[in-house]
């Protein structure tokens, strides 16, 4: 029997029962379209981690105020970051390019009839482009603006929002902060939340504004640091701990008094977390695909006994046991490749849909697809093994006399 005619009577025979077929089917539609969505969603997560470490700067570190600490137990509060250590740092620096002093506080916040409490945050005019921001509307204000104590404010993106307002038309308006009248002179891009912290609702004003008419303290929150290299950034870590440690006066076995942070560390862990969560989900869904897998191959067994008849008369009319052998494969593999097909398009689809309607991210990747297609022609042949075989070893004489 020619190859063409047998791949055609198995088409026959999966047309003549197209329910049980559909039924076999979903199995392997289901864990493909399964493996699909779930592979988009971890490699949506990774991709978005990704761009937030670009957004956020590879190269950037912060310090943060810690406590001081005595024979390994704190014997004080919190102690404070001062702009002397910001000075300290430009004046010693090797490795470090830019050092961003920030000094801020959640303050009342009034615009035309609105009255908002956001943050507001006071920095040196190099904020802009350490953080790698850019101008919706407007400018950001300049060092001289700065040394001047200029009462002007740049807005993140999501302030003209709360305040219900637009950011084009808010440039050169005023806007209240604690009751002293600013002028609006930018309007930053939208960075998107960082943790607890969302740059996208603060305020940005001039640093010596916020230290003398704002809050009148020199203590700031924390100093973000940009290092030049990024091959440079454990030099650059320790040589901010060697000029806090002698600006602070902290003796040699004494514990640091200040906290830094390598904001890619951060974000690389969450990274990991993404890509263990993405092979995780991968994995349930590969498990549907095998419990799909034995759903064929129990459809298939008992397919065989049904047809147990017809293929004693296709023996005695001189089909060999290859010829059985490969109907049956073809069977179990056209199942499983239209299953395959079926499940790429509703996996795509949900992908799709959940990063429209839920706002996820996803990328769908064509690895994902290609892989999850030969897997379930895998899945076909291999859990199609057995019905065929026990199929080809049927005696005709004895599947003659079947009822």
């Amino acid at each position: 029997m020619l190859l063409g005619e047998i791949i055609k009577v198995a088409l026959t025979a999966i047309r003549a029962n197209k329910l049980r077929s559909l039924l076999t089917m979903l199995g392997i539609i289901i864990g493909v379209g399964a493996v699909i969505t779930m592979v988009a969603l971890g490699s949506g997560a990774q991709k978005a981690v990704q761009e937030r470490i670009q957004a956020l700067g590879p190269t950037l570190l912060t310090v943060f105020p810690g406590q001081s600490f005595r024979g390994g137990v704190a014997f004080s509060t919190r102690v404070s970051l001062t702009m002397d250590d910001d000075t300290a740092l430009l004046n010693n620096k090797h490795y470090i390019s830019e050092v961003v002093p920030e000094l801020s506080g959640n303050l009342q916040v009034q615009y035309a009839n609105q009255n908002i409490n956001t943050s507001v945050l006071g920095s040196t005019a190099n904020y802009f482009d350490v953080h790698s921001y850019s101008m919706v509307a407007g400018r950001m204000f300049t060092p001289g603006e700065d040394d001047a104590r200029k009462r002007y404010a740049v807005l993140g993106g999501q302030v003209p929002s709360d305040l219900n307002a637009n950011a084009q038309a808010m440039i050169g308006q005023q806007i209240q902060i604690r009751g002293i009248p600013f002028e609006i002179i930018g309007v930053l891009s939208n960075k998107g939340s960082q943790g607890f912290n969302n740059p996208d609702e603060q305020i940005l004003i001039p640093l010596q504004t916020a230290r003398y008419r704002i809050f009148g303290s020199n203590r700031v929150r924390d100093l973000t640091i940009e290092v030049g290299d990024l091959a440079n950034m454990n030099l650059g870590m320790i040589e901010i701990e060697s000029i806090l440690r002698r600006q602070h006066k902290i003796r040699p076995g004494m514990d640091d008094d200040f906290q830094i942070r390598n904001q890619t560390d951060i974000l690389a862990t969450f990274q990991d977390t993404a890509q263990t969560f993405g092979f995780l989900l991968a994995g349930i869904a590969t498990v549907s695909l095998i419990v799909g897998g034995i759903g064929i191959m129990n459809i298939m067994l008992v397919s065989v006994t049904e047809r147990t008849r017809e293929i004693g008369v296709r023996k005695a009319l001189g089909a060999t046991r290859f010829n059985i052998l490969f109907q049956f494969l073809v069977e179990a593999l056209v199942l499983c490749m239209a299953g395959g097909l079926v499940g790429i398009v509703l996996g795509s689809g949900g992908a799709i849909v959940l990063s429209q309607l839920a706002h996820w991210n996803t990328s769908i990747s064509i690895f994902a697809i290609v892989l999850a297609f030969f897997f379930s022609a895998l899945v076909g042949l291999l859990f199609g093994v057995w019905p065929a075989r026990r199929a080809a070893s049927l005696d005709p004489i004895d599947a003659l006399r079947y009822e």
